[in-house]
């Protein structure tokens, strides 16, 4: 079978089953399978597939349609420009959640290798090198677009998961910033408050963010199939309201970032008003800012440590 043929039965099979955005999904499996860029697909759909990789391919083509999304079965995803490693003990990075970075550096401006908040009233950050923390790293992509952002800080990350933290890790030595994060296995920053550890007593933070799981469970039934199956459901629901997480994730960045530091998390649909109280009291929180994702929706609350 060629080139031309396989992607228009693959595209007419995953069509019929429903799964959505059919065509790239047919088009980005069979760039996995045969290690070319669409753009060569296109310009060599006459060549033929070697049995191998027609079987391969149409294998990929019947777990898709039964469910598995195409980043578990590529293995990567790309985000901010960059490619991860994706598995199914990871959250798939989304679009919308590169606002995150979007804010961050916003929030931020850098002189002579050194980053500061933009509004200096309240003072500066650390006076050097950023240190950041990224709660609930997951596949550590916000981690490691900070790193490559922010190229004199160094990073703190975080996941109740193990299976998470080794392909964290991984991202972290692909893209050459791993010297500068360190990961940790622990419940949101627990281990930075522990008064039982004196390891990091001293240690304070400029910038704190997070994308929290945010999904109610009540809102289960709504997800697609690939998400709701797939994904590990620790990094997708947030309690009964979808807002668990928020309240100590706030308490615990209003203690441990510097006077000046930043506060960045990632919120979900009609979750405002429920989080956005938690940063009520103004003597420790100050500049709270929404900021809209593409679709209009809020998608990211951030706020200056007082």
């Amino acid at each position: 079978m060629d080139i031309r043929s396989a992607l228009k039965l693959a595209m007419h099979r995953l069509r019929e089953g429903g799964v959505p955005s059919h065509t790239l999904a047919a088009e980005l499996l069979l760039m996995h399978v045969t290690g070319r860029e669409r753009v060569w697909l296109y310009a060599h759909h006459e060549e033929l597939l070697t049995p191998e990789q027609e079987r391969d391919y149409f294998a990929l083509i019947a777990r898709r349609i039964a469910g598995t999304p195409t980043q578990y079965l590529t293995g990567k995803q790309e985000f901010w420009g960059l490619e991860f490693e994706v598995a199914p003990g990871v959250l798939i990075p989304r679009p919308e959640t590169e606002h995150l970075i979007e804010v961050a550096l916003e929030r931020f401006h850098v002189k002579s290798g050194h980053a500061f908040p933009r509004d200096t009233s309240l003072g500066a950050a650390s006076g050097g090198a950023l240190r950041i923390a990224d709660v609930g790293t997951g596949s550590g992509c916000l981690a490691v677009a900070l790193a490559k952002e922010f190229p004199e800080a160094s990073v703190i990350a975080t996941d109740i998961s193990t299976a998470a933290l080794d392909i964290a890790r991984r991202n972290a030595a692909r893209h050459s910033v791993a010297s500068r994060i360190e990961f940790h296995e622990c419940n949101l920053l627990d281990e930075f408050l522990s008064p039982l550890d004196t390891r990091h007593s001293t240690l304070s933070f400029d910038l704190i963010v997070s994308n929290p799981p945010y999904i109610a469970h009540s809102d289960s039934a709504d997800l697609p199939r690939d998400v709701r199956d797939h994904e590990p459901h620790s990094a997708l629901f947030g309690g009964a309201h979808g807002a668990k997480i928020y309240a100590p994730l706030i308490t615990q960045s209003a203690q441990l970032l510097r006077p000046g530091g930043i506060f960045v998390c990632e919120i979900g649909f009609g979750a405002l008003d429920r989080v956005r109280p938690l940063l009520a009291d103004a003597s420790i929180w100050t500049a709270i800012r929404v900021t809209n994702d593409l679709a209009g929706i809020p998608r990211v609350l951030s706020a200056q440590r007082v």
